[in-house]
């Protein structure tokens, strides 16, 4: 069966021209100047609009804690 209403390659040109994906919009964090995402806090000092909303110090320490332990394990 033929497609009735095909388009040519010009027109299938236009139209995908609009499907391109956007990058995703970055913004300054106001306390340390890190790039982040809009509405989200800050991944380096834990802020969001002025105020701690994560506990980086503990995260990274909990990071850290397992990686030792993980690594003696795999000494072992």
């Amino acid at each position: 069966m033929v497609n009735r209403m095909r388009h040519n390659r010009s027109h299938r040109g236009n139209v995908r021209s609009h499907h391109a994906l956007k990058g995703s919009a970055g913004a300054k964090c106001q306390d340390c100047g890190t790039v982040r995402l809009n509405h989200h806090a800050c991944g380096n000092c834990g802020k969001y609009n002025g105020r701690v909303v994560l506990d980086v110090g503990a995260k990274l320490a909990k990071k850290t804690k397992k990686a030792s332990k993980k690594s003696t394990a795999k000494a072992k």
